[in-house]
């Protein structure tokens, strides 16, 4: 299985969620290895952040990576609806330019990044995709919010919230995240409760936020107009923050996660923690192509070979 990347360039603006201004991104085709990474424009010039646990400087309302240094700080905030978008394409490297400081939430979920990228086109590329597979059990847990681990050849979500709200609950979801499947939570909006709303509006907080980006209830009830997009929409966009936060690892991760009420907060807590105890917890996989599509790529008077298998070594995980 090779990398990829997008075959053109893509980009779009949009409102932010956290200054309530206009932001620009542009998404661009990267050479074998790149990873992906974000190049902030700012007054001082351009700042290169790679995704990777430490790099995130906040979570609170979205996830934002930052990088300092040299007197010229930059930051990006709320990039996990894209980078979830990505992972759950299977695109492996991408430069992301944005101006502004933030992603655009556009409707807050991750529908229109997936649109732009199909828009581009995905490419495969020369060389494997390397991934990050979770070696052996471990599990992290806080204010009872939790996040357990197994080996799984994929990756496969299974979470569960609660909230003490009539329309929510307790809702549980299941997911083996595929490019196919990928649309079962891509359209799963970011979800909020209006008396946090007015509190942090009257805070100078989520200025961007609305009820064109947002599920917003009160205290019974939805006040979008159009409603939700699934009777499970609240655990569907858990979800997919979950995908785009572990996307943060900056390599692929492979595992099956049982997640239980998490957040921003705890999803990037759980990677430091492994990151930190990488020699005991992941594995670096190289995935072989399909010994099918081998076949079919070969000349007609080529010997056959047989089947290859995974390569696989314990160590540090690989950087972008």
């Amino acid at each position: 299985m090779n990398q990829t990347t997008i075959k053109k360039s893509i980009e779009c603006s949009g409102v932010g969620l956290h200054g309530g201004k206009m932001v620009h991104l542009t998404m661009r085709p990267a050479p074998e290895d790149t990873g992906v990474v974000f190049d902030i424009h700012t007054a001082q010039g351009v700042r290169r952040v790679a995704p990777n646990p430490q790099a995130v400087v906040a979570t609170g309302l979205a996830t934002t990576l930052g990088v300092s240094g040299n007197g010229q700080d930059a930051s990006v905030a709320t990039v996990e609806h894209l980078l979830a978008a990505i992972r759950g394409l299977e695109i492996d490297n991408l430069i992301i330019e944005v101006q502004g400081g933030e992603v655009p939430i556009m409707d807050g979920s991750a529908a229109s990044f997936v649109m732009l990228l199909r828009n581009a086109g995905i490419r495969a590329q020369s060389r494997a995709r390397r991934v990050l597979r979770i070696a052996k059990p471990i599990s992290h847990e806080s204010d009872g919010k939790s996040i357990r681990a197994l080996p799984y050849d994929g990756f496969r979500v299974d979470y569960t919230i609660d909230f003490a709200h009539p329309l929510i609950g307790v809702q549980h979801m299941s997911l083996e995240v595929t490019p196919r499947t990928f649309a079962e939570v891509a359209k799963a909006r970011t979800f909020g409760f209006l008396r946090e709303v007015e509190y942090m509006h009257s805070k100078g907080l989520a200025l961007g936020g609305s009820l064109d980006n947002a599920v917003v209830l009160d205290d019974y009830a939805v006040l979008n107009d159009d409603g939700l997009r699934f009777p499970d929409e609240f655990v569907r966009h858990k979800i997919l923050d979950f995908i785009g936060d572990m996307a943060m690892l900056g390599t692929p991760l492979q595992g099956h996660f049982i997640v239980h009420c998490s957040g921003h907060a705890l999803n990037n807590a759980f990677l430091r923690v492994l990151t930190e105890n990488a020699d005991i917890y992941l594995q670096e996989v190289t995935l072989d192509e399909p010994a099918a599509e081998k076949a079919a790529r070969r000349p007609a008077v080529a010997p056959a070979h047989a089947p290859s298998h995974a390569a696989v070594h314990t160590g540090q995980p690989a950087t972008v």
